[in-house]
């Protein structure tokens, strides 16, 4: 019996020491949260974009001819007015006095037929011609006003020509790329134009919203039409391809008139000052409207778990027991997600090691003010 009694005596004693360490093993894990609070809170959403001159003008010759001179040079800036190219005027200085000598001649002929006119008239008034010959200088003089005027719209098409061969600049921009150079042929019915003249004092930046996006638009900005939305709308912003912003804000001036077909899309129109002349036509980049949202949540982008294209947070919720919920996500703030829907006011969510964590475990909640220092040590 004593063996017997000595096994019995140590499976009690082996137990009583094996308990608190099961009881330790199963304690609560310790794990930091915070109490969810709305706010007000600013997001901001990007759209692909181009850079447009406020007028962008292809130059082209209206006449054809040797192109003799050039006087701008690619990248220069030019005021209205300024010659750009000269082509040979030489035919048509000659066209234009070829149509003064007709203008001269017609005038002659007009000035005869009004002398027919003045020497028939008493003849016909004594009777000594018949009022037939009358009638027929007077058609005669009224067919030589006729070859004036004619002759007169000659001499104008002609000097209208003859300037056409001195091309201007029709506003002030930047000259691009010079496709012809001294000595080419050009002609109205070229495929290429000879230059583009870009005025970038203001420029047009461009992008496109999708419907989904459109309809937010219109839903999140104050305002009974398109039009009053559009003058209550926030200042905008130009990120360019180097992710540098633009040091300038911008204004959404217009809205086209109807959606894309092809792309499903409805083009918006941003105009930013560029009297710098900083930015060119051909310019990419992004342009970023700001939304202000009322009554949001921040959650810290460490305190969710991304599951099958949805986003969780582990609430804390009775008996100190977590539950996994899907939040509704309307943008971001820094690092913080702005959720719409999902979590409420005051409700607890776990920080950090959540990836710990299964659905119905009861950890030991550590409530702490800053989330960024609770991420950090986690």
């Amino acid at each position: 019996m004593k063996p017997l009694a000595l096994i019995l005596a140590t499976a009690l004693l082996y137990g009583c020491a094996e308990k608190p360490a099961q009881q330790q093993a199963a304690a609560p894990q310790a794990l930091p949260v915070t109490e969810i609070h709305t706010d007000t809170a600013t997001t901001y959403q990007e759209y692909p974009a181009s850079v447009e001159g406020a007028v962008n003008v292809e130059i082209r010759p209206q006449v054809s001819g040797t192109l003799d001179r050039v006087y701008a040079d690619e990248g220069a800036f030019v005021k209205a007015g300024t010659p750009l190219f000269k082509i040979n005027d030489n035919p048509y200085r000659q066209a234009l006095n070829n149509a003064k000598a007709s203008l001269h001649a017609a005038e002659g002929a007009l000035s005869n037929a009004k002398l027919e006119v003045e020497k028939l008239t008493p003849l016909v008034q004594n009777k000594v011609v018949s009022d037939y010959q009358l009638k027929a200088a007077k058609a005669a003089q009224e067919i030589a006003q006729g070859n004036v005027e004619q002759a007169r719209a000659q001499v104008g098409t002609a000097q209208i020509n003859l300037g056409y061969t001195t091309i201007k600049a029709p506003v002030s921009g930047y000259i691009g790329r010079l496709l012809k150079k001294q000595g080419s042929l050009v002609g109205p019915a070229d495929a290429q134009a000879l230059t583009q003249l870009s005025d970038v004092h203001d420029v047009h930046v461009y992008f496109s919203l999708g419907e989904n996006d459109f309809i937010g638009f219109k839903d999140h900005y104050a305002g009974n039409t398109l039009n009053d939305k559009i003058r209550h709308l926030p200042p905008v912003s130009l990120v360019m391809a180097n992710q540098s912003v633009y040091a300038r804000n911008g204004h959404i001036d217009m809205v086209d008139g109807q959606f894309d077909k092809t792309t499903g899309a409805i083009t918006v129109r941003a105009t930013f000052p560029n009297s710098e002349g900083l930015l060119r036509s051909g310019n990419t980049g992004k342009v970023r409207l700001s939304l202000k949202l009322n009554d949001v949540a921040r959650v810290p982008q460490e305190a969710t778990i991304e599951m099958q294209d949805k986003v969780f947070v582990f609430a804390v919720g009775d008996s100190n027991k977590v539950a996994k919920q899907p939040i509704i996500i309307l943008g971001r703030s820094g690092s913080d997600y702005l959720v719409k829907d999902g979590v409420k006011n005051g409700q607890q969510i776990v920080l950090s090691g959540i990836d710990r964590l299964q659905e119905g475990t009861k950890i030991a909640p550590q409530k702490v003010a800053d989330k960024s220092a609770a991420i950090a040590k986690n």
